[in-house]
C-alpha cells in the first residue's frame, strides 16, 4: 500500500476531466480563470463528510463573496452524491470520481488505518486552487467538522 503524496503549494494542477451528480462538466480547462477549493472527502453520508460538508454548505455565501467555487469530491456514485446534495441541500456540485482516478492524480489516494484495519482509500485533503490552475494552498490532515470555520478565519483578512 502506498503513502499519499498530495499536489504541494506551486503545483500546477493536473489536466483533469469529470462531471458533477447533474452530469455537468468540469475540467481543470473549464475551471482555469476561476479561484476554487477542491476538497476530498472519503464518502458520501458518513458522519464526518457530512459536518464537514454542511460546514462549507453553511458558509458558502462567505466562499461566494470571496470568488471562490466550491467542489467536493469522493468515489461516490451520481445516486449517492446526489442524495447527498439533497437530503443535506448542499449548494455546491459533487464531482464524480468512482474509479478514484482523480484522487490519484491529486494524490490523495493511499493508505488508511480506521478501527484496527489497514486499507487504501481516499484522504480528507483540501486544495485551495487559483485562477491560473497552480495550487495555491495544500490542508492535509484536516479536522472534518473544524475544516470549513478554520478556512473561513484563514481566509478573512486575506487581499487578492
Amino acid at each position: 500500500m502506498q503513502q499519499i503524496s498530495p499536489l504541494q503549494k506551486t503545483n500546477t494542477v493536473p489536466n483533469f476531466s469529470t462531471t458533477d451528480s447533474e452530469g455537468n462538466s468540469f475540467s481543470k480547462e473549464i475551471l482555469l480563470g476561476q479561484k476554487y477549493l477542491l476538497y476530498f472527502y472519503p464518502r458520501d453520508n458518513t458522519p464526518g463528510c457530512t459536518a464537514q460538508a454542511c460546514g462549507f454548505r453553511d458558509h458558502y455565501c462567505f466562499f461566494q463573496n470571496k470568488e471562490i467555487k466550491i467542489f467536493g469530491i469522493s468515489g461516490g456514485s451520481i445516486k449517492t452524491h446526489e442524495n447527498f446534495r439533497q437530503k443535506f441541500l448542499l449548494p455546491f456540485p459533487l464531482l464524480l470520481d468512482e474509479q478514484n482516478k482523480l484522487a490519484k492524480l491529486f494524490g490523495v489516494w493511499g493508505e488508511k488505518k480506521f478501527m484496527g484495519r489497514t486499507f487504501e482509500g481516499i484522504h480528507r485533503v483540501s486544495f485551495l486552487i487559483n485562477k491560473s490552475g497552480t495550487v495555491e494552498n495544500t490542508y492535509l490532515k484536516v479536522k472534518a467538522k473544524s475544516h470549513p470555520e478554520e478556512l473561513v478565519r484563514e481566509l478573512q483578512d486575506k487581499k487578492e
